[in-house]
């Protein structure tokens, strides 16, 4: 049953209730009386605060009724205040309101009266003379108002009745009032009942009973020097601290006149705080006085004489407040994780602040450790709320401990420190990051496909799927090919892989892009440039373009006429390496010589010449063999045969060549085939050499577009790659023109400019320019020298003497 009625007053709401009602029983319907959506109670976090110690009331979430939790004893949570209220506080978010409840306590009877001691004891004289008055303890009741003690009432005698005596503080005390003498010898004991009675129908009553003893004549009362005595301290005073020394005085003499002291009626708390010494009247403190738990303590206290003679006086006692209780933070919402993107602003906790102190001791100023980041804004009395100051960045900070401060104004001050833990969820807002700018890597050719050639690396600031990242290569094409047919990328650990095997000859250099993207929503991605660079391998042997490695197998003739001298050019080995650098540079040797004495041969140019004048005895003919290898670890080298005959003409030969004894019949057939060829080599030079004297005349015409020849003039390149492999090989394909000459003595080496746009498939490497590096350092003239180009080497078969000159 509902025994509240509410009002709403100035923003508040107050409801009034007797105490002792069951739990949960409904006190009130605070979301209608607040004018709150029932709905909204549970998202928008409302919650019932309370100071006290206990939580007498909670708050019914579904339904908005304010229910009590626990039972309530108007006695032990007001004592004998006439208003006894239990302020609450509501608190609503989204948006943050306060709403302040009191309710108040009505009494209810459910104490009933009690007396301080359950037997009174009086010794009476039995001179009294009618109408002696006796006062009596009060009985205490701590109820309010007719609950309270309302009368009193005397068991039925003959000798005694009873009265009451008003003290200045309104109490009533009851006193026996002597109606007829007394005689000792006749009855010198009596025994009767007090009873008090509180104002309810039907009423609650106590009992004393009152044991008079008759004895002989006491007539003076002991008398206190006031009826009610007030006296303040410290509520800091110390055990054993002297609060009063009461003096009651006697006029009587011997032990009628000897007054002891003890407490007539003493509230419990205050009972565990103060002592009185019977017989100096001395109070003082044994316990911890606390002026947030009472502001003032009432006592009685009684004198009485060696004659049973007895009188009351009031004690009141106000404790005064001190600086002893640190402000009290609490937390009532806390949201313990915001993530980074948080705008400024954002409400983290709300804190309520309370100092149990009074006046200037109680007024609480409050700071934070950071207020960079973090505000402590005050929202209403005793509230606060903690609200970021600036964007948050995880990766800068990804928790906080937030401590806030508040001290009081006392002196000296107290404070109290509250450390709140935030913690910073991570957004996607990095991107991944490649430990480089750009990638170059260097792989030596005739790799194993499927070999690791790189670990591309990328990072990225933030956690969890934000910061875990992949990696593929971009689409691009490398002369119209997939690059995914070059290279592959581990999309977990960024490996790349080569996915053939490459050949310097054929690819020196390619490029690509590297993309890693993490796993945020949404993904955010950074691309980086890897360039791959091939490092040429001496996988290619030497190439000989003249003389034709095709004609060794027939007779290859070079004509040394008999007015040679020492010096003279016989004739020019070419070859060309299709590798490059030290793997390309050529050296030429005799590997095969009849007489070492006559020939020698450059090892740089391929020069065959002769070192000393021809004499009668030298034969005609010699077959040399020459060797050319190039600078490789290891080295590869390829090697030809030429003949070399000591005649004026291919007629003055062919007698030599029948003198030459023949074994069998296949002799004379290989002589025969012998002359025949010849014969049509000398119509291919005959036609050859008209050709040539054609176009010379023809060319002379023509104006030159060199103009004048400069010297020692060599191509000037640029590599591919930087120059962490650089040899001095020349990189780029070039084309070569032969030039030939009538005289053998007028050799040249035109070094003519490079033809643009060429067409690859008729080019030969890149490399083969060794030999035109070569004949930079020949005895050849020079005055003619400029960049060379070579054209179609068709070197099928040998000129006559000196004819082909390179």
């Amino acid at each position: 049953m509902q025994n509240s009625k509410h009002r709403n007053i100035s923003g508040q709401l107050q409801y009034s209730i007797p105490e002792e009602l069951k739990r949960g029983s409904v006190v009130g319907n605070v979301a209608k009386d607040l004018g709150l959506n029932i709905k909204e109670l549970v998202s928008r976090k409302f919650q019932i605060v309370s100071h006290d110690t206990k939580q007498y009331f909670s708050i019914h979430l579904e339904n908005g009724d304010l229910l009590v939790s626990d039972k309530i004893d108007r006695e032990t949570l007001c004592g004998v205040k006439l208003n006894c209220f239990i302020n609450l506080e509501a608190v609503i978010e989204n948006p943050l309101t306060f709403y302040t409840i009191s309710i108040e306590i009505q009494d209810v009877n459910d104490n009933a009266p009690t007396f301080s001691k359950k037997y009174f004891d009086i010794s009476i004289s039995e001179f009294a003379l009618s109408g002696v008055q006796f006062p009596l303890g009060n009985a205490q009741d701590p109820d309010l108002g007719t609950n309270s003690v309302q009368t009193y009432t005397l068991s039925n005698n003959e000798y005694f009745s009873l009265g009451e005596r008003t003290m200045k503080d309104g109490i009533k005390y009851p006193e026996i009032i002597l109606e007829r003498s007394l005689d000792r010898e006749k009855q010198s004991f009596y025994e009767l009942i007090l009873t008090a009675s509180d104002g309810c129908n039907p009423p609650k009553t106590g009992t004393a009973i009152i044991k008079i003893t008759v004895q002989d004549v006491n007539d003076n009362f002991p008398s206190f020097t006031q009826d009610i005595n007030h006296f303040k301290i410290p509520e800091n005073a110390p055990i054993g601290f002297l609060v009063v020394q009461l003096n009651a005085t006697d006029e009587d003499e011997g032990t009628n006149g000897l007054v002891s002291y003890s407490f007539s009626h003493i509230p419990e708390n205050a009972n565990r705080i103060f002592s009185i010494d019977s017989l100096k009247g001395e109070i003082k403190i044994i316990g911890k006085l606390d002026y947030e738990m009472s502001e003032t303590h009432e006592m009685t206290v009684e004198a009485k004489d060696g004659g049973g003679l007895v009188t009351h006086c009031k004690v009141s006692i106000q404790v005064i407040d001190v600086n002893d209780n640190a402000p009290d933070i609490t937390v009532t919402t806390f949201a313990a994780t915001i993530p980074e993107d948080s705008p400024a602003g954002t409400v983290i906790a709300i804190i309520n602040v309370r100092d149990l102190d009074s006046g200037v001791n109680g007024e609480i100023l409050c700071v934070i450790s950071n207020p960079k980041d973090f505000q402590l804004l005050p929202t209403s009395s005793n509230y606060y709320k903690l609200v970021t100051a600036a964007s948050m960045d995880r990766e800068r900070n990804s928790a906080y401990n937030v401590t806030i401060q508040c001290m009081d104004k006392g002196s000296p001050p107290l404070s109290t420190n509250k450390t709140i833990q935030l913690t910073i969820s991570d957004v996607n807002d990095n991107a991944p990051v490649f430990e480089r700018m750009n990638y170059i890597v260097y792989i030596i050719e005739n790799n194993q496909p499927g070999t690791s050639i790189q670990n591309i690396l990328a990072s990225d600031l933030d956690q969890g799927d934000n910061g875990k990242m992949t990696y593929s290569i971009v689409n691009s094409n490398i002369d119209n090919i997939p690059v995914s047919s070059y290279v592959s990328i581990h999309s977990m650990t960024g490996v790349l892989y080569a996915q053939r095997s490459f050949d310097y000859e054929q690819l020196r250099e390619f490029q690509f892009q590297v993309m890693a993207k993490d796993s945020g929503s949404p993904p955010l991605s950074s691309n980086v440039t890897v360039r791959i660079c091939i490092i040429d391998k001496n996988d290619n042997a030497p190439k000989i373009l003249y003389p034709s490695p095709d004609t060794e197998g027939s007779a290859l003739y070079e004509f040394i006429p008999h007015s040679a001298e020492k010096g003279y050019l016989v004739t020019k080995v070419i070859a060309v390496d299709a590798d490059s650098g030290h793997n390309a540079w050529l050296s030429y040797h005799l590997l095969q010589v009849p007489d070492p004495s006559l020939l020698g041969i450059g090892q740089h140019t391929g020069e065959v010449k002769i070192v000393r004048d021809l004499q009668d005895t030298d034969n005609l003919r010699q077959k040399i063999v020459v060797l050319v290898k190039d600078n490789g670890v290891p080295s590869l080298s390829s090697t030809v045969t030429l003949t070399l005959v000591v005649a004026e003409n291919f007629q003055q030969v062919v007698p030599e060549i029948r003198r030459q004894p023949t074994n069998s019949d296949t002799n004379s057939h290989v002589s025969f085939y012998l002359v025949i060829s010849i014969g049509l080599i000398s119509c291919l030079f005959i036609i050859t050499v008209i050709i040539m004297v054609i176009y010379k005349c023809s060319k002379d015409n023509t104006p030159t577009t060199f103009g004048a020849y400069n010297r020692n003039v060599y191509p000037q390149f640029t590599l591919g790659c930087p120059s962490e492999i650089s040899d001095t090989s020349l990189p780029f394909p070039f084309s070569y023109d032969v030039c030939v000459t009538m005289d053998s003595k007028q050799n040249e080496i035109a070094y003519l400019k490079p033809v643009e746009n060429v067409p690859t498939e008729n080019l030969i490497d890149t490399a083969d320019l060794t030999a035109a590096n070569d004949f930079a350092n020949t005895d050849l003239p020079s005055n003619n020298i400029e960049q060379v180009t070579f054209g179609d080497l068709g070197l099928d078969e040998a000129g006559p003497a000196g004819g082909v000159i390179f």
